[in-house]
């Protein structure tokens, strides 16, 4: 189980296909098929091993979905190292930290990024993807190390409760046994075209990466998802498959260039991150009679999903499995479990615990963390639910507190500890409130230094304030002023007051 392994079965199958089409933002095309696209991964891999990259070393990468970005990361495995996507809308000083955790050996950057990357130089050295294939061009292939197994494939960051990011390690088999689990529930066929406009810096975009290179079908890439582009492309390059947030979805659907009969190619969409409006679903399969809607639920730190709601839970008789998020996949195990980890019984709500091939090896360098979730074998996610009789999984709540806004997790501490350095908070709790647009929105409750004075400005300077600390979908986009915060009699804020509050 090595990740390259299916580049080379497709080149051997059929070395002329095209295996990767990009779509730039002006409309341009840029086409691989596989034996060229092999070929670039092992000159890549060859250069990277110039600058002393080798087995195990961490190479990370900021870019937003391209080609280069795709072959970047195969020459990583190819070689034996860990790619370390970083999350291309963080700020630079979420950036040093992601690659001072990671020790990167390298950073390789889009020119998009370099402005960021620009200013990451005192913290490794720094290549531009065009610089990558430049110093590829003067290398000579690379044998492949066929690195796989329990051996690291990649550390994908998530958000930390505690106001740190956590370096979630994912091997080799982990990724192959989430792909594996995915494909055995809805098969993958070899000649299917997937769009890949989900971000690859997250699990949901990389797994798809990887199960499509299992199948050896096609990618293409867009970097941004812009509504009117991603119709286009559905219409001119038979894209088969694709990965939405209800938010995607909603803005497809909304775009004024969309016609049914441009979209027809489209015959299965997966979505999750967020909870999908029935409303939005009823109008989605009218549009697409003929397509598979799935649900699926999972984490960073399992390598994908875990559950899958099947096509037909999805449709007008479906009943009430349209809420789930389907049963434990091939591989994995589900249970729910009281706060002293004890299997509760059907239909209560608890924590869901998982374990199986596809959870991680554990948290980068984070060893108390790691042991904190993977106890007795079995991961603790944080998240609450409950299971009916046939083992089907619904979502009852998010016990971590995360936020998701328009498919990003955004974890509160992190904000909370951004907005206490602003020297106008004294204290500050954020919450997540429903949002029309993104599902949630970021919602900040401040206790004010020295009272407020101007609420309008003060409102201002501290959304400015966090766009220079975080990543702007993590910044607050409402904020309130308080006297004092509820707090529990062990001194925690009561975030169910506080959401009662703003509804109130």
């Amino acid at each position: 189980m090595y990740l390259t392994q299916g580049l080379h079965r497709a080149r051997q199958r059929h070395p002329e296909k095209v295996a990767l089409r990009h779509i730039g933002a002006d409309g341009s095309l840029r086409e691989h098929a596989f034996a060229p696209l092999v070929d670039a991964v092992a000159r890549q891999a060859a250069a990277l091993r110039t600058h002393g990259v080798g087995h195990g070393d961490r190479v990370a990468l900021l870019a937003p979905n391209s080609d280069a970005l795709v072959i970047a990361l195969y020459a990583c495995w190819w070689l034996g190292a860990v790619a370390c996507p970083l999350n291309i809308r963080w700020s630079v000083p979420e950036l040093r930290d992601g690659l001072a955790d990671c020790s990167a050996k390298l950073l390789i950057a889009d020119p998009a990024c370099a402005v960021s990357a620009g200013a990451l130089r005192d913290v490794c050295t720094v290549w531009s993807t065009g610089e990558l294939a430049e110093r590829a061009q003067r290398c000579a292939p690379r044998d492949d190390t066929r690195t796989g197994g329990d051996a690291l494939a990649a550390i994908l960051y998530t958000g930390g409760t505690t106001g740190r990011s956590k370096g979630v390690m994912l091997s080799h088999a982990n990724f192959w046994s989430a792909a594996m689990a995915r494909g055995a529930e809805l098969p993958n066929s070899p000649d299917s075209v997937t769009l890949l406009v989900a971000p690859l810096f997250h699990v949901a975009g990389l797994g798809r990466l990887i199960g499509q290179s299992i199948v050896g079908g096609t990618w293409v890439t867009m970097a941004q998802f812009r509504p009117d582009a991603v119709i286009a492309a559905i219409e001119a390059h038979g894209i088969s498959d694709t990965i939405v947030v209800p938010s995607m979805l909603q803005s497809l659907l909304d775009a004024p260039g969309f016609a049914p009969e441009r979209v027809r190619n489209l015959t299965r969409l997966a979505f999750g991150a967020a909870p999908m409006p029935p409303d939005l679903l009823a109008r989605a399969l009218a549009v697409w009679p003929h397509a598979e809607f799935f649900q699926a639920y999972g984490l960073t730190e399992t390598a994908g999903a875990v559950c899958i709601n099947l096509p037909e839970n999805h449709r007008a008789d479906a009943g009430g499995r349209v809420a789930s998020v389907g049963r434990a996949g091939l591989g994995a195990e589900i249970e729910i479990v009281d706060e002293q980890g004890h299997a509760l019984p059907r239909g209560r709500v608890g924590e869901i615990v998982v374990r199986g091939p596809m959870v991680m090896r554990g948290y980068w360098q984070q060893p108390e963390t790691t042991a904190q979730v993977l106890r007795d074998g079995w991961l603790h996610t944080g998240d609450g639910g409950r299971m009916d009789g046939d083992g089907y999984l619904y979502i009852a709540d998010r016990l971590k507190d995360m936020v998701i806004s328009g498919g990003e997790n955004v974890y509160p501490a992190e904000v909370e500890a951004a907005l206490r350095c602003h020297p106008s908070v004294n204290d500050a709790a954020v919450i997540g409130v429903p949002d029309a647009r993104w599902g949630e929105a970021v919602h900040a409750v401040i206790v004010p230094r020295g009272g407020v004075d101007d609420a309008a400005a003060l409102h201002e300077q501290l959304i400015n304030h966090c766009r220079t600390r975080l990543a702007g979908y993590k910044c607050p986009r409402s904020i309130a002023f308080t006297d004092a915060l509820p707090l529990s009699a062990a001194g925690k804020v009561l975030k169910a007051q506080l959401r009662a509050a703003w509804k109130a």
